[in-house]
């Protein structure tokens, strides 16, 4: 294994996708890991412990086709312990509602544990309809809208 076309074990080599890299994501650099396309290959990823697996769920977001696959890596990422991860995985399941105009309920719950008010709450308003989002998120959007309503009630 890891000859010349083939993806090593490590999740580099040609097929381990990221966008342009011959040797795959750079890990250590981080250079490329926003063009990862291969959820397989973020999952390896957590699974080795890498620091920067959360930059590498926004490329995933952002560049793979089918939400269904994506979702799954997003909420991986959204249960981490690590913070910045965390952080990282709000941002994609933001990224997947504009896109894609979906989302499931294993990132809805793992979402609630979020402070309020961030990037994805916003984009799963937006985009995803309605009649698909929580409660909870129903109540933090119309609490905001009254509260903006007061504060310029002619304007």
């Amino acid at each position: 294994m890891g000859g010349v076309g083939e993806a090593r074990a490590d999740g580099t080599g040609p097929a381990a996708g990221a966008a342009g890299g011959p040797d795959g994501p750079d890990w250590r650099g981080g250079s490329d890991l926003l063009g990862v396309d291969r959820p397989d290959v973020v999952l390896a990823a957590f699974e080795r412990g890498e620091p920067k697996a959360g930059v590498a769920v926004i490329g995933l977001a952002l560049h793979h086709a089918d939400p269904a696959a994506v979702l799954p890596v997003v909420a991986r990422a959204l249960e981490s312990a690590d913070r910045e991860v965390r952080r990282q995985g709000v941002i994609a399941l933001a990224h997947v509602a504009r896109l894609h105009r979906t989302v499931d309920r294993r990132c809805l719950e793992l979402l609630r544990g979020c402070p309020r008010g961030n990037e994805a709450d916003d984009d799963l308003w937006s985009f995803v309809p309605h009649r698909e989002l929580p409660l909870w998120l129903w109540r933090h959007h119309l609490w905001e809208r009254l509260v903006e309503r007061l504060r310029r009630p002619f304007g």
